[in-house]
């Protein structure tokens, strides 16, 4: 397994060891001792999966105050994924980060709290896996609007497929400070 570094300090890319042979590929997609001696000593407790069509935009989303770590990756298909530091007070609030994760680089991301994630799906039957440290909690669930001018983030597509909640998020400067997760370094 190597651990690559990104941008955001908070935010890992993971590629596991992949074996080949004749039979096709076997590689570890988590391993609690060897993630935690990676610096990543999380307990996940709800798997979730979804499946998008090319174009499928979702995100920006973030639970708060009830957050949740997660750990990203594509089983079949391909994304663009994003992650968007909105902890206030961090030295890279408003930086995100892009990361190509599809079913061949079997790379795997870890999402922190206090980060917005979403990703758009490069190409029709996109399976995408989370693992996450809390529960889901619809009351605590906010969008940043995906094409927000400050964030100038470069998707894939100018005119995803976007759900109703996602097609009017605010944009990251319409939240108030308190709506926001906190830079846990702060003095």
């Amino acid at each position: 397994m190597k651990i690559i570094s990104t941008i955001l300090p908070e935010v890992l890319i993971i590629e596991p060891a992949v074996f080949n042979d004749t039979r096709g590929q076997f590689f570890e997609s988590f391993h609690k001792l060897k993630y935690k001696d990676a610096g990543i000593p999380v307990e996940f407790i709800q798997d979730n999966v979804s499946v998008s069509m090319k174009n499928v935009l979702r995100g920006l989303h973030f639970q708060y105050p009830y957050g949740q770590d997660k750990l990203v990756s594509v089983l079949q298909g391909e994304v663009l994924d994003i992650i968007l530091d909105i902890r206030i007070g961090s030295p890279t609030f408003g930086q995100w980060v892009s990361i190509i994760l599809n079913n061949d680089n079997k790379r795997q991301v870890f999402v922190p709290q206090g980060f917005a994630h979403g990703f758009i799906a490069n190409c029709d039957n996109t399976i995408f896996s989370y693992k996450c440290s809390d529960y889901y909690n619809s009351q605590t669930e906010h969008s940043i609007l995906w094409n927000d001018p400050m964030l100038d983030i470069a998707w894939t597509s100018k005119e995803p497929l976007l759900s109703s909640k996602d097609s009017c998020a605010q944009k990251l400067n319409e939240y108030q400070l308190d709506q926001l997760p906190k830079y846990k370094n702060i003095i």
